[in-house]
Order: structure tokens, then sequence, then C-alpha cells
């Protein structure tokens, strides 16, 4: 019995240790012709070589397969060639088998424990890592999303991250959120003019590539972002009132800041009777909170008309000596009223990619020591991440004489169905990701 299971090889001996398996193997059948001239049935045997090729484990063992390689020469040209291993990679120096394996794995573990089971260099797994991930990139196409989402997450420093917001899914990850990146990415995109809406924090970089590569498309500021320059407010002014405050409240103010950044709705009984003691104590602070519950509120307006009277109405309140603390959202609202007010037109938001830059921080502590491309490479390419639609036919219908061609052999016809639809690649869907994350599976 061949314990390799190839039939292109003869097991010669069999070695096993605690930890690993040596086995021996030598082809089964000669070269047919020079690699070199391409002469046949005019070779003799040369020498031979040992060559030590690693295999999948088994058993829990390493394995590592010697190759007695058998050098031949060309009568006819005179040259020397080794003949081909069949199964094997000689760059690699390991078998297809086992670089498949390596290509899987290496999406769902670190290179270290990979190298530690397999008996390989980590340089090497890394290496075949780096391959498969160009293999991905050239052979898996995402399809370009209608409405697409610019965000950005801090891996290390900070990636931009591109979305399907139709779909929930991620397309793809940049290295750097900066402009001639973004730029490179969406002039890539396949049918570029298909994008009809793009949702975007406030970043310029992003809005000026938008509007060079996609003319045609809507932006979009994610209210969230919008909303959240609010509660940064109300923490200025919370910041400025402490200095005047006891030790004791200063403490007490720090460890109920969080009740103040909640929405009035969303608080409990206690909590509500903990923001009327510091809102009617702390006049300024009392002010500060209404005009962050009032700037969510024209969020809640059904129409844009609606929302920009509000709008108008809420700065007209804010009073000379607040001004400061409320600038940076007054100063945005300014210079991305038109990109923020498109909201009650088009109501997309990112808010889903800041659950999925969540998932992606949670990975990223999971895997202490990955590299960016790495990560990046789990994210998109794990499998069963990806969102996808299968090929759709529809039923061809036929008529007696077609089933009577089919019957006697002359055609095949009746039983061929009509292409219709095919299949879609929306990119890694989020809940999948999070799905497989707390499972521990990826």
């Amino acid at each position: 019995m061949n314990i390799l299971n190839l039939a292109e090889y003869n097991v010669l001996n069999v070695q096993e240790s605690d930890d690993a398996y040596r086995i021996e193997v030598e082809t089964a059948k000669p070269p047919l012709c020079c690699t070199q001239c391409g002469c046949k049935a005019n070779l003799y045997k040369h020498t031979k070589h040992n060559q030590l090729i690693m295999d999948l484990p088994m058993h829990g063992k390493r394995v590592g397969v010697q190759v007695v390689r058998q050098r031949y020469k060309c009568r006819e040209c005179g040259q020397t060639f080794y003949e081909v291993l069949p199964c094997m990679n000689d760059k690699r120096g390991c078998t297809s088998r086992l670089i498949e394996y390596i290509e899987k794995q290496s999406l769902k573990r670190t290179f270290v424990s990979l190298a530690d089971e397999i008996g390989l260099n980590e340089k090497t797994i890394r290496n075949i890592f780096r391959d498969y991930v160009n293999k991905l990139e050239k052979s898996v196409r995402f399809q370009t999303p209608e409405w697409l989402g610019i965000d950005e997450i801090h891996i290390i420093k900070p990636r931009c991250v591109i979305a399907n917001i139709k779909n929930n899914t991620i397309v793809d990850i940049l290295p750097d959120r900066n402009k001639p990146t973004v730029i490179d990415y969406l002039q890539r995109l396949p049918n570029r003019q298909t994008v009809r809406y793009v949702a975007m924090d406030m970043w310029q970089p992003y809005r000026d590539a938008v509007r060079l590569v996609l003319p045609q498309a809507t932006i979009v500021i994610d209210k969230f972002h919008v909303v959240r320059m609010a509660n940064q407010a109300l923490d200025t002014v919370r910041k400025s009132i402490r200095e005047d405050l006891s030790p004791k409240e200063r403490r007490t103010l720090m460890h109920d800041r969080f009740i103040l950044l909640k929405r009035r709705k969303d608080l409990n009984e206690r909590e509500m009777l903990i923001l009327q003691s510091w809102t009617g104590n702390l006049k300024g602070l009392g002010l500060a909170y209404e005009l962050k519950e009032s700037f969510y509120e024209i969020w809640d307006s059904d129409t844009k008309q609606e929302a920009l009277k509000r709008y108008n109405l809420w700065c007209k309140r804010i009073p000379m000596e607040m001004s400061s603390a409320f600038n940076d959202l007054l100063r945005a609202s300014e210079n991305w009223h038109r990109e923020i007010f498109s909201y009650f037109d088009h109501p997309i938001t990112n808010a889903y990619t800041e659950c999925l830059n969540g998932l992606i921080r949670v990975m990223n502590r999971l895997g202490r020591g990955y590299s960016f491309d790495a990560l990046r490479a789990r994210i998109l390419y794990t499998e069963g991440v990806q969102k996808n639609t299968r090929f759709k036919y529809k039923r061809v219908e036929f008529r007696d004489r077609d089933y009577e061609a089919f019957a006697t052999g002359l055609s095949l016809e009746p039983f061929v169905s009509e292409h219709q639809t095919e299949g879609v690649n929306y990119g890694a869907d989020i809940s999948t990701l999070i799905r497989l994350l707390e499972k521990g599976e990826l």
C-alpha cells in the first residue's frame, strides 16, 4: 500500500520517529523525452540526487518525503536534466497538496503555528500566503457597489474601508486613507459609473477623490459622524465647568458624563434624576445638554426642509459664551452643508460599518503580530465569508419533435438550460464575519 497515496511515486522506505515520518520514494515512471531538446527514447541515467520535500502532516506528525531523484543525459543534445517531480513544487520544497493546505490555513491561523506543525520555515509560509493572496486578487471580483461606503479603521495607522452599504458587505481595505490611494482604487473599480451614492465621514481627501472619479455619485455624510460632534461639544462644556467644582464634584461629574452623552429618551429613572440634578444646579451644563438634544432632533425630521428649518433655529440658540465649544460642529456644518443635508433625500449611513470596524479591532487584537496584508486577506477571502448570488437559469420549453431528436441521439437541446443571469460576489458579509468570530473560527 502506498502510504503517501500518490500513484506517481513508489515508496522505498518508511521511517517513523516521535514527531515525524520520513518516507523515501522514487518516481514510478521515467521521463518520456528530453526536457531540453524534446528528443524521445534516447536518454540514459546519469546520477542520482536525494531531495527532501515536505508533505501534509499525518497522524499528528510532520511528513518529510525524501525523493531519490534521477538525473538523465540526452544522447542527442548532450544536456543533462533532473526528472520532473509530479505533484510537487520544487520552488517551495513541498507537495502541491501541502501548498493548498497552507493557502487555506494561512487565512485562519498564524504563520508561526503553521510552520511549527508542518516543518517549513515561517518565511516560506509567508511567501506561499503572499502568492495565494495575489492569485485571489486576480481571480476574485467583487461587484462594484451601487451604494458605496467609505469609512476608516485604525490598524497601526488609519486605513480606508470600502463597503457595499446595500448588501452589508466589505469590499476592500486600503493601506491608507490618502487621496492618491483612494483615487487609484476608485479608478480601478469596474463599471464605476454604476455608483449612485457614496456615504462617508467628513474627510476632505474622500470628497475630492469621489468628485474626481465618481462625478455622477451623490455624496452623503454619515449622520452618526455629525451628531457625534454635538456630544463632543457638550463634553467640552462639561470639562470647562468642572474647573469651578470641588474635587468630589469633579470626580462625580466625570463618572456621570456618560449619562450626559445619552439621549434623554434612552435614560432610565435613576439616570434621569442624576441628569436633572446636574442640569438644574449647573445652568450652563443644562443649556449645553439641551443644545445637544435639539441637534439630535434635527435628524428626526421627515423632510429636508424641516431639517434645515430646525438647524437654522438651533444655530440661533447657541449663546456667545458657548460658541467656542460648538465651533467645530458649526464649521463642519457650513463646510459640508450640502453633503450633510443630502441625508434627508437619500437616508443612507455607514452605521453597519462601525460594527465592522469593531470586528476588525477584535480580529487585530486576537491576531497580534499579523501584518496589515494578512489581516486584510483574512477578512476578505476566508472561505465562507463572501456573500454570493448563484447563477440563475430559466426553464427551456421543448416540443415533441425535440424529444424525439433527443431520444434518437440526434440532439441534446431539450435538456440544455438557457443561461439568464450571472452569479454576483458582493464581498465579505459582515454578519458572517461576526458569527465566525464569535464561534472562534476566524
